[in-house]
């Protein structure tokens, strides 16, 4: 059956249940290749008739080359917006397939791509069309039958490089531990630091800070954070959460006690910290809360499967404005079925201007202008963290996204 025959929203139903497990082993530090995520069989089906035809012509990026040699540096998502006028249709270019979700294809800095133009459509490949099985430099990325093939010669051009990731993942590394929502003000009861040794105010790395306050058993790694404030969504004034300065890292070194003798003083001792990597020299008062375990996130760009519409509820940092690579915190989370890897549309409320044409002068509002898209990158119960990926003016408070 051709995939013409398909709906739009029909196929990028079927594509979203395929690229929920790809390209998350190509960004995890410990690299590991192979994944299994549930697909239901009317999804396999469906699937299976629609992913593997390409994109229309119409849907290529203006000046779309015929060949391209990957860079290192390069992610997935420079290479589809090379190629395609909406890159997180990514997975219809590459014609992926079911099998693929067991076997993420990986690509390479060295390959070189050819774009595939048959019957209307596009795809991209890694060996010049019309060339056979086990011919040419390259192997086919569209698997068509199961096996994703690698040929000993595309391996050695590789060298010791890994895989490109699928989005410029080093802009947001640093902040998967440093930006953080609290669903309420659990810092205000959290263990905090309250002296210095030799008297100290400001404390830097290297230092011992002593820390009293409600510890989490025989935890070693913590977090240290500043002045929480609150989130409100900028619709509804709904607290949404509390988001809080990071300062830094600690490490647990030796406990305290509080005793009470029958006769006599009560005795407290603060338990013992060495303040590791800090952003921030730290400050008496300052606030620990323990390291989570790491998150196993799916960072492969995508649009929502469902309508989602929002706004900026926080430019992290202290600034008023963001630009691009800065991050932005969402008004929507968990609860409104954003997911890690959504790519959403940036919009500008339209602004109230007078009317000089009219004799009364009337307000009138122009239109909303899409001018940018976000990456979400970490998801709460009712907050996101979003990467500005594009944006053509400065982002504030209170701008919109919408699906892209």
């Amino acid at each position: 059956m051709r995939r013409s025959q398909f709906a739009p929203e029909t196929r990028r139903a079927a594509l979203a249940s395929t690229t929920l497990a790809l390209l998350s082993a190509a960004l995890s530090p410990m690299r590991v290749f192979a994944i299994n995520w549930p697909v239901t069989e009317q999804q396999r089906s469906t699937a299976e008739k629609v992913a593997q035809g390409g994109v229309a012509l119409a849907d290529l990026a203006p000046n779309a080359p015929d060949t391209y040699t990957v860079k290192t540096g390069d992610t997935l998502w420079d290479i589809s917006s090379l190629y395609l006028k909406s890159p997180w249709r990514w997975p219809e270019l590459w014609g992926m397939n079911l099998e693929q979700v067991r076997n993420p294809h990986l690509i390479y800095p060295g390959q070189v791509l050819y774009l595939d133009k048959a019957d209307g459509f596009a795809r991209l490949r890694t060996r010049r069309p019309g060339e056979g099985e086990g011919e040419g430099q390259g192997e086919d990325v569209g698997v068509v039958g199961g096996t994703l093939k690698l040929s000993p010669k595309s391996r050695s051009r590789r060298g010791d490089s890994g895989p490109i990731a699928s989005i410029p993942f080093h802009l947001i590394e640093p902040f998967l531990n440093e930006a953080v929502i609290f669903g309420s003000n659990e810092l205000a009861a959290a263990p905090r630091i309250v002296a210095a040794q030799e008297g100290r105010v400001l404390l830097g790395s290297g230092d011992t800070a002593y820390v009293r306050g409600p510890l989490e058993g025989r935890q070693r790694d913590y977090r240290v954070f500043r002045n929480p404030k609150p989130l409100r969504d900028p619709e509804t004034d709904e607290l949404l959460g509390y988001e809080a300065v990071y300062v830094g890292t600690a490490q647990y070194t030796a406990p305290g006690t509080d005793r009470r003798p029958f006769f006599g003083t009560r005795q407290i001792t603060p338990a013992t910290f060495k303040l590791m990597k800090l952003r921030l020299e730290a400050e008496i008062g300052d606030r620990l809360a323990v390291v989570p375990p790491s998150e196993s996130s799916n960072y492969s760009p995508r649009a929502p499967r469902s309508p989602i519409a929002g706004q900026i509820a926080s430019i992290y940092g202290e600034g008023v404005y963001a630009g691009q690579n800065q991050i932005v915190a969402l008004n929507k989370g968990m609860r409104d079925d954003l997911e890690t890897g959504h790519v959403l549309a940036l919009w500008r409320s339209g602004p109230y201007v007078t009317d000089p044409t009219e004799r009364s002068l009337p307000r009138i509002r122009l239109p909303d202008e899409r001018h940018g898209l976000l990456f979400v990158f970490r998801v709460f119960e009712r907050m996101s963290y979003a990467l500005i990926l594009t944006v053509r003016e400065p982002v504030q408070i209170g701008d919109i996204f919408t699906p892209p």
